[in-house]
């Protein structure tokens, strides 16, 4: 019987020679790290993100709660799912997916259960993004101003499955939502 292989990333600690920041940014800096490794001393430069969150919404019709924004960079209006940067300093990953769902889909909810976590670009950048899936979901009505690209936020409940095979045909891009619907899809009890 041959035994079964699961790959499992793994940290691995390397001595950094040092660390400069190449470009400040509004949001995220990007640095570059000199460190030794395989007998050679390399230089990388890298976003220094702050990390995130993002929450698989699932109301009792099994529908998720999509939202549509600008993304600048790619210059697209994407449908993503709820989600925001871990921009308190020490902030818990749970109360930052709760503080999303409330300003970018106006609800809160009863149940959360972490799902998973993910590099969004290992090659590119050192954010892990947690995500979450919420359930028991209830309108929540409040005050908050959105500006910028949540400004004309578009909200929509869409089937799991028909999130799920806009994921898979390549109609929904946004790798955090992608990877979240089919992680959702495939643990949903």
């Amino acid at each position: 019987m041959v035994a079964r292989f699961i790959p499992e990333d793994e940290p691995l600690s390397i001595p950094v020679l040092s660390t400069e920041t190449v470009y400040e940014g509004a949001i995220w800096n990007v640095v570059r790290d000199t460190f030794p490794y395989n007998d050679e001393v390399l230089s990388r430069d890298y976003v220094d993100h702050t990390g995130a969150v993002a929450v698989v919404a699932l109301n009792e019709r099994d529908e998720v709660m999509m939202i549509r924004q600008y993304r600048h960079s790619i210059r697209t209006v994407n449908w993503e799912i709820p989600a925001g940067l871990l921009d308190i300093p020490g902030e818990d990953p749970l109360v930052c997916g709760k503080r999303e769902l409330a300003e970018e889909a106006d609800l809160e909810a009863d149940h959360w259960e972490f799902l998973t976590t993910l590099n969004t670009t290992p090659g590119g950048s050192n954010e892990f993004i947690h995500i979450y899936v919420a359930t028991g979901l209830r309108p929540l009505t409040h005050d908050y101003v959105r500006t910028g690209e949540e400004a004309d936020l578009e909200m929509r409940f869409v089937p799991l499955r028909d999130a799920v095979e806009a994921a898979v045909t390549g109609k929904i891009r946004n790798q955090i939502a992608v990877t979240a619907l089919l992680a959702a899809y495939v643990h949903r009890k």
